[in-house]
């Protein structure tokens, strides 16, 4: 049977195609139609930490006040770099919380530079450093100052979580198709890729003072915080003024521009190696270049420690 999914990004060693990467692709004008896309934007697909800005908007209708790099952390997947530590003790201690109150599984950090600091200064797995602790943090801090149980956070009927459900429903302007577990713990919606664009869209909606706006306003002002030293979501909304980013795991990602474009796809196969190239793909589609994103249109591959191919976008 033919695969339905389009190549979105190809391996090419020595001028020979050594692996191609098949997914789906939507891009949505400033209107909210539908500008280009590839392959099924309507099957659903579990957004993963792409659907992180949706999360902590959530927590600011919860009542959270949160703004600036710690409403940026709470939309983050971070690098485990010090002052994203920092910062998620800051969201935690302003809430009369310690780090105890983590329910995230005990890891290394997510950046392979904080991951050899760490490891370096005798650091092991811990809830703190696990990439998600922002997101939690700021969950917890919502819970406790509306008195909700800290205890139940992530528990699909906990009065956060049905918040949560809510604010990502309204977001994306669907209703979320099954929901899982992510890697952290937490409840993940399934959407189709059309609703994650449309969820991103929102969050470039400019009217000042929504929780959505609030949310955007910190990640653009903060993208370290966002993710953290040369990732590809801060390395795109450092490139593109007004640009939101957020990327998920097994190859999400999700894109919002100032003017109310935006996009989201998801690689079949999980490969997170070809979210530069084809996220620099799809916004030269929508005519934004950037000199600051060639370094992650191509990934370069090497043999004998010299340049012999490259990850590309193929389409």
């Amino acid at each position: 049977m033919t695969d339905p999914s389009p190549v979105l990004a190809e391996v090419v060693r020595s001028g020979f195609v050594e692996s191609r990467h098949r997914g789906a692709l939507v891009a949505l004008d400033a209107d909210g139609s539908i500008a280009f896309s590839l392959g099924d934007v309507t099957r659903p697909v579990f957004p993963r930490s792409s659907v992180k800005p949706a999360q902590a908007t959530a927590a600011l209708r919860a009542g959270l006040d949160l703004d600036g790099e710690l409403l940026a952390l709470a939309a983050a997947s971070h690098s485990g770099e010090p002052f994203h530590l920092d910062g998620v003790r800051e969201i935690l201690g302003r809430a009369g919380l310690d780090p105890s109150a983590l329910h995230t599984p005990p890891q290394y950090p997510f950046g392979e530079r904080a991951f050899e600091d760490y490891l370096r200064s005798g650091g092991r797995p811990d809830p703190l450093v696990m990439n998600c602790s922002g997101k939690h943090a700021a969950w917890l801090a919502a819970c406790a100052a509306n008195g909700w149980d800290t205890a139940t956070y992530l528990e699909p009927a906990h009065p956060l979580q049905r918040l949560v459900l809510r604010t990502v429903e309204d977001l994306a302007g669907e209703r979320v198709a099954h929901g899982g577990v992510d890697g952290c713990g937490a409840p993940v919606p399934a959407l189709g890729l059309t609703g994650l664009a449309r969820l991103f869209r929102a969050l470039a909606d400019p009217r000042a003072g929504t929780p959505e706006h609030r949310v955007a306003v910190a990640m653009r002002a903060y993208p370290e915080y966002v993710a953290g030293t040369g990732r590809v979501d801060t390395l795109l909304m450092r490139a593109v003024p007004g640009l939101i980013a957020k990327m998920g795991a097994e190859a999400v990602q999700g894109v919002a521009l100032a003017d109310g474009r935006a996009l989201a796809f998801k690689v079949d196969d999980g490969s997170v190696r070809t979210l530069g190239p084809i996220v620099v793909a799809a916004l030269g589609r929508l005519g934004i270049a950037a000199p600051g994103l060639d370094e992650i249109a191509e990934i370069v591959l090497t043999g004998g420690g010299r340049p012999v191919g490259a990850i590309r976008a193929a389409f």
